[in-house]
């Protein structure tokens, strides 16, 4: 009896004719801002709609970190402080950080090309990489003030205020902190998960403001800089996290419970014998997977395509964030299971 002695398959609902895209620099800027689609069912696909939540999550952050800031400079023109004009400004520029998020989660939505041919989804990571830089930033120039403050203490002047500006960007950016999270971790956007890190550790500097002014009030000068080593080290803690997440994401690391799903599911399948090998990776905020499964080694072709199809829809089904898969069946040199 002849064997089949291997069956590769991929989605066929992936595979499009490619059009050329406009050249020069206005064609690129235009496909980033624009982004083109093949196929008339991708403008409903899981894919395109977590970068819309991603989008959509990156732009009321935006304003929301905006609201914060324009409260702040409220504050700074009532108390005239020079001091905490300085952190407004530090505020609002670190939440212009997310436009490179924003634009990581547009270009991701291009569709892949003979170049690109997983598509633009690491833009996430080069984006997620920045972020962590950015906190690195942050807990640098709140450990130098604060060392600076415990050598040469500087009065601070109108306390009130401070406190109240303390308070509101302590507010506002944790709020935003929470809103990313939440969002980066329902579409698995390991960067706007970081870039939540990043708005926490701004909120926490705002904190040391607050502390701060409450020490001064009480009678204590020094507690402005000692509240500020102290948060200096939470923000490190937050950009422990954020390190982690991104390194694991960029090694192509997935939950291992994922694999273990990802097992499950294929054993499930009618006509898989055994899981020789599961490998996945993140591109983005989007699975991918290959599997190695052993087959009835009597199946024609067309079964043995039929079965591939069945487990990657078993995949699918159990894995939401799952885009593509690659199942590879190969004939098992032993009688099927059942066989008598």
């Amino acid at each position: 009896m002849t064997h089949q002695h291997d069956h590769d398959h991929a989605d066929a609902h992936h595979d499009h004719d490619h059009h050329e895209h406009s050249g020069g620099l206005g064609g690129w800027l235009s496909g980033l801002f624009r982004p083109h689609s093949h196929d008339a069912a991708d403008s409903v696909d899981s894919a395109l709609e977590s970068s819309a939540q991603g989008i959509r999550a990156v732009k009321i952050s935006l304003v929301a970190l905006a609201v914060t800031a324009g409260l702040q400079i409220l504050v700074v023109a009532v108390s005239g402080s020079v001091a905490l004009l300085a952190d407004t400004v530090h505020n609002f520029s670190d939440a212009l950080t997310a436009v490179p998020l924003w634009i990581a989660f547009v270009l991701g939505r291009r569709a892949a090309n003979r170049r690109y041919t997983y598509g633009y989804g690491r833009a996430e990571d080069l984006a997620g990489l920045f972020i962590v830089a950015m906190i690195a930033l942050s807990a640098v120039v709140a450990g130098v003030q604060a060392i600076r403050r415990l050598i040469d203490p500087v009065p601070i002047e109108y306390v009130g205020w401070v406190a109240l500006a303390g308070l509101i960007g302590f507010i506002g950016n944790e709020l935003v902190a929470v809103y990313r999270i939440r969002v980066g971790r329902r579409i698995g956007s390991a960067a706007l998960v970081a870039d939540g890190l990043h708005a926490r550790a701004d909120g926490f500097t705002s904190l040391a403001v607050l502390g701060g002014a409450a020490g001064v009030a009480a009678g204590f000068p020094l507690a402005d800089p000692i509240v500020g080593l102290l948060i200096t080290v939470a923000i490190l803690a937050v950009l422990r996290t954020a390190v982690r997440d991104v390194y694991r994401r960029i090694m192509d690391a997935v939950d291992p419970d994922l694999v273990d799903r990802a097992e499950s599911a294929l054993r499930a399948t009618p006509g898989v014998l055994e899981v020789r090998a599961i490998r996945m990776r993140w591109i983005g905020h989007r699975l991918h997977a290959e599997a190695d499964l052993d087959i009835d080694g009597r199946l024609s072709v067309t079964d043995a395509h039929r079965l591939a199809h069945d487990a990657e829809h078993r995949l699918t089904l159990d894995l939401p964030k799952l885009e593509a898969a690659a199942i590879h069946a190969y004939p098992a040199h032993r009688e099927p299971l059942g066989a008598h």
